[in-house]
């Protein structure tokens, strides 16, 4: 059996629709290569609400709200050397709650933005990129000899 969180509706009707006709779960939950105990509760809803349809805002609620993403988001690019870990603690000050290093770099990693540890080089300077860039353009013919 291939391991999914949820039916699709198009399958939570297709079972609907198959148990209505046959009736036996088992012989349902071998088709659509789901669990018994999946078919059996999602025939317990139909018969319940006479809707086959996942029920929307089921599962634990954020502690962020948008509003707080797009902050953390805005204080990751503006302080790009600022660790997930002094992002959660300048946010706790901020917004008076506090939050998590992994919920911090699971916002970010939402976002587009990832790895939230400093950058340890130093940077260089547009004059020495150019005088780095023209050694490599002159030296580029050199073998390990």
């Amino acid at each position: 059996m291939s391991r999914r969180n949820h039916l699709h509706d198009e399958m939570r009707w297709r079972a609907v629709g198959i148990l209505q006709t046959v009736a036996r779960q088992s012989v349902v939950a071998r088709e659509l290569n789901a669990h018994r105990s999946v078919i059996h509760r999602l025939w317990n809803h139909y018969q319940r609400d006479q809707n086959a349809s996942r029920r929307l805002g089921s599962g634990r609620r954020r502690i962020t709200t948008t509003a707080d993403n797009r902050y953390l988001l805005q204080c990751a690019r503006r302080r790009r050397t600022l660790t997930a870990r002094q992002l959660a603690s300048q946010f706790s000050a901020a917004a008076g709650r506090p939050i998590s290093r992994q919920t911090v770099s699971r916002r970010l990693h939402e976002g587009g933005l990832f790895a939230r540890r400093p950058v340890v080089c130093v940077p260089l300077s547009p004059a020495h990129v150019r005088a780095l860039l023209h050694w490599v353009r002159e030296h580029r013919s050199w073998t390990p000899e």
